[in-house]
């Protein structure tokens, strides 16, 4: 079984660079805009797309993104409207990448077997769910794997040589790895620390290794994009959209502009 991400990174090898992907929060600051943004992405650089589910209790990230979750929950994103976001995406790109990226209590609450139909009917290709250990990988992983959708595990800079090969046996599509210990968007990643991790992580797994957390700049993601397959840019992405907003929190007009621009900048340090 080949999935648009495995499709994408054969393409990327015969390319010789590295995958920009981009992570937003479903519904942020609105739907429409959110769509406006979603949509904007490719043709500003982006290979890869992670839409972010919106949850009350995102543990794993800093305040930029919870602060997105927020807003989208806020403007009255729920788990159908996210998959509702990606059914209107796909409308006219059958070919980007999306991964839904999020946490396992509002898949729980939707129902695990609903939610893995139609986040495929929707046109889901992965799901990187942050706090599911392989430990569980019967509650999600081989059920997703068995839907066709990738599973994606993160690695961090403490998945030692002994843990890696349970962290990698039942993933597919892409290695995240962290590149810093703690929440998103709230370090800058040590790049020396990076290249030796995603070398030493390549023993464990023939499958493409992203770096996210923390990557902000067009020259971070050059560097990293020297040693891993892909860079992942999230907190940045959603900090502009907040920078963007009016005085009563409102999208504007510059809003999906805000983060195209972004990604453009970094595209050419991912491509440099």
């Amino acid at each position: 079984m080949s999935t648009r991400i495995d499709r994408r990174f054969v393409v990327l090898k015969e390319e010789r660079r590295a995958a920009l992907v981009t992570f937003v929060s479903a519904g942020d600051p609105d739907y429409d805009t959110s769509l406006k943004i979603i949509q904007g992405l490719p043709k500003a650089g982006s290979d890869m797309i992670e839409m972010g589910m919106p949850f009350t209790d995102p543990m794993a990230d800093g305040p930029a993104i919870q602060a997105g979750g927020l807003r989208a929950l806020a403007g009255g994103q729920t788990m159908k409207k996210t998959l509702k976001l990606l059914k209107a995406f796909r409308a006219d790109d059958d070919v980007t990448p999306v991964v839904l990226m999020g946490y396992y209590n509002p898949i729980y609450v939707y129902g695990v077997e609903k939610f893995l139909v139609d986040a495929k009917k929707a046109g889901a290709d992965g799901l990187i769910i942050v706090d599911l250990p392989p430990e569980e990988d019967d509650e999600l992983c081989i059920p997703a794997m068995k839907a066709g959708l990738n599973f994606i595990r993160l690695a961090t800079p403490t998945t030692d040589d002994a843990r890696a090969p349970k962290v990698f046996k039942n993933t597919s599509g892409f290695v995240y790895y962290v590149s810093v210990l703690g929440i998103t968007g709230t370090k800058a990643p040590d790049l020396k620390s990076v290249k030796q991790n995603v070398n030493r992580l390549r023993k464990h797994t023939s499958l493409p290794i992203c770096v996210g957390f923390g990557v902000k700049t067009a020259e971070q993601a050059r560097v990293i994009a020297k040693d891993a397959d892909g860079v992942v840019v999230g907190s940045a992405l959603v900090s502009a959209v907040e920078k963007s907003l009016n005085k009563q929190g409102k999208a504007t007009a510059k809003t999906p502009k805000a983060v195209h621009d972004m990604v453009r900048e970094i595209a050419k340090g991912v491509r440099a």
